[in-house]
């Protein structure tokens, strides 16, 4: 751990430490509470004996020891509610800590659904998936959330929309409370979840109940319950005439209300999270412009959306007590499905329009709550340059986000001269890491994060990489086959409104060497003429050749090993030039082959 993460480690260890002493401290409380519970059940049943056994005490002596069980009860209920919040708030400043240690692959949340095969880098940087950029970062509790952080993540924004963000992040950066508070709301709901349910139930067509239908249905409600009064005093004609007519009204709606029950469903397993974290962020203030605006965004004209979300989330648990079996005939009785069903159909109409713009928000909050937090872990890193335009990438002390803060750094510099760094290099030197770290810079940037380097002044840039790219059997494409036709994505790529930033890594290498020399100078000779700027690396040298045929729009670098003996070591440090000599027989020596 470096010296410049012992602040963010020490605080995030006290507040592990507090919140695993309360919950313990909640645990021992819980277990009392248990305890007296028995006690007064225990105390009850002597009483009672006590009353109508031996007619020592009188009858209303049984409700003490009752009404303190009950009233232990709902203590207990806070002692255990309290003991996992804190339990929860310890688990969030443990994944704190892991974050800091780099012990948190695994420990997050993967973004495996947003993995586009497809995507022009996302899978050669790591940026979903176990271990990645987005584990490493997402803090969301809302699918929103996690949508707009991803999405900030797989494609660039604006300047102009960045900017804002750095201060958003700035003000939220320090709000250690708020960000806990955000981490133990409800439970952990990711799961079997439809991260678009909601949207898509708030945006469906009107299921139209009329007016006289509600109005009938409320008043044969009020007449079952005349009726039944008038069948326990023995007429039950009444009744039979009223369930007569409830059973017309429920066949001529039954197709409205089921559709409203099978809508309303999935979305509503979301409500009451939405509903806890759309309440703390409206007990919240804030300063900087973009957060005062998302913060405006959740004020409504009538009742705050906490209220509003809460209301609906009532509603539906009152729509699911048709379902209890004792309650059954009751709710038919009161026309209940239709009821509830017509007053949801009422809320959806009069807040569905709005519900997409609270989801934004919340979504757009935990996106800056997650590169907030990963500011406050890193205090020293700084925001980038953000020019306007032109094709610039100018970094110092690049380093890999990934890895340990005390990796090697390297500056890179790509603008008007040179377009295009050609890397040469021995195995495992470091070339592919270097085109990740500038990849990750480049995402993190334009996302609106402080990025791990010393400074950084970028452009708008699209960004295309061909790192990783796989052959496919099911697809009958090989591995050549799969970089050509990543590469024709790039070259179409760099033909669109932003500069292209391209990461080769061993371009072409699944084909012979006289027709690889020849392609993937092609290659770089295209990019070089619409303009992109990036990264090559090679271990072929005739592809450095090309850099000096280029020159000055390309350049020579290169990353050196050293053999001592039977080990190999690297200092992982980019250096002007030509690489002048191979590993390739001494690291196969080293594993045993016979060279």
């Amino acid at each position: 751990m470096t010296d410049v993460q012992v602040g963010p480690a020490k605080t995030y260890a006290e507040r592990l430490a507090a919140r695993r002493a309360e919950a313990e401290t909640a645990d021992r409380r819980d277990e009392r509470l248990g305890w007296a519970r028995f006690a007064c059940l225990v105390a009850a049943g002597i009483v009672t004996w006590m009353a109508f056994g031996r007619h020592v005490l009188p009858a209303w002596s049984v409700g003490v020891p009752l009404a303190a069980f009950a009233a232990l009860v709902l203590r207990q209920w806070g002692a255990t509610a309290a003991r996992e919040r804190a339990q929860r708030a310890a688990v969030h400043w443990a994944r704190g800590l892991a974050c800091l240690d780099g012990t948190w692959p695994g420990g997050g949340t993967s973004g495996d659904r947003f993995r586009d095969p497809e995507h022009p880098y996302a899978d050669d940087l790591d940026v979903f998936g176990a271990g990645s950029l987005f584990e490493r970062l997402c803090t969301a509790r809302t699918p929103a959330g996690e949508a707009t952080l991803a999405r900030w993540l797989a494609a660039p924004s604006d300047p102009a929309d960045v900017r804002p963000r750095h201060a958003a992040i700035g003000e939220l950066r320090d709000r250690l409370d708020l960000r806990e508070d955000l981490a133990v709301l409800g439970g952990d709901v990711r799961r079997g979840v439809d991260p678009t349910a909601l949207r898509t139930w708030a945006s469906a067509p009107a299921i139209v109940f009329a007016a006289w239908e509600r109005w009938v249905a409320a008043s044969a409600a009020l007449l079952a319950v005349g009726a039944v009064v008038v069948w326990l005093m023995g007429d039950a004609r009444p009744l039979l005439a009223v369930i007569a007519a409830e059973a017309v009204l429920a066949v001529a709606v039954r197709r409205r209300v089921a559709a409203v029950v099978a809508a309303v469903d999935r979305p509503g397993r979301e409500l009451p999270l939405v509903a806890a974290l759309l309440g703390r962020l409206e007990a919240e203030t804030f300063t900087s412009p973009r957060l005062v605006a998302l913060r405006a965004a959740l004020s409504a004209a009538g009742d705050p959306p906490a209220a509003e979300i809460v209301r609906l989330r009532r509603l539906v648990d009152l729509l699911d007590a048709r379902r209890n079996q004792f309650f059954a005939p009751i709710a038919f009785l009161l026309c209940w499905s239709l009821q509830c069903a017509a007053a949801i159909e009422a809320w959806r109409q009069r807040c569905g329009s709005a519900l997409a713009a609270w989801l934004d928000a919340v979504g757009e909050i935990e996106a800056l709550m997650a590169l907030a937090a990963f500011a406050f872990e890193h205090p020293d890193l700084p925001y980038p340059e953000l020019l306007d335009d032109g094709r610039v990438l100018d970094g110092e002390g690049l380093v890999h986000p990934l890895l340990a803060r005390d990796a090697v750094a390297n500056d890179v510099r790509l603008g008007a001269a040179p377009r295009v760094l050609v890397v040469s290099g021995s195995n495992m030197s470091g070339k592919s890491t270097l085109l990740r770290t500038v990849g990750m810079a480049v995402v993190l940037a334009q996302a609106g994060a402080p990025v791990p380097a010393r400074s950084l002044r970028l452009s708008p840039l699209a960004l295309g990489a061909s790192i990783r790219v796989q052959d496919s059997l099911r697809d009958g494409r090989s591995r050549f086959y799969a970089e050509i036709t990543r590469l024709k994505q790039l070259v179409d790529l760099a033909a669109g409104p932003r500069p292209l930033c391209f990461l080769l890594d061993e371009v072409l290498h699944g084909t012979n060497s006289h027709d690889r020399a020849i392609g993937a100078e092609a290659v770089v000779r295209t990019f070089v003429a619409r303009g992109a700027i990036g990264l090559v690396t090679t271990h072929d040298l005739t592809l450095a050749k090309v850099a000096d045929a280029l020159s000055p729009l390309a350049r020579n670098v290169h990353f050196i090993d050293d053999l001592a003996g039977a080990q190999l070591h690297f200092d992982y440090r980019l250096r002007d030039g030509v690489v002048t000599k191979s590993n390739a027989l001494a690291l196969m020596r080293a594993v045993g082959l016979d060279v």
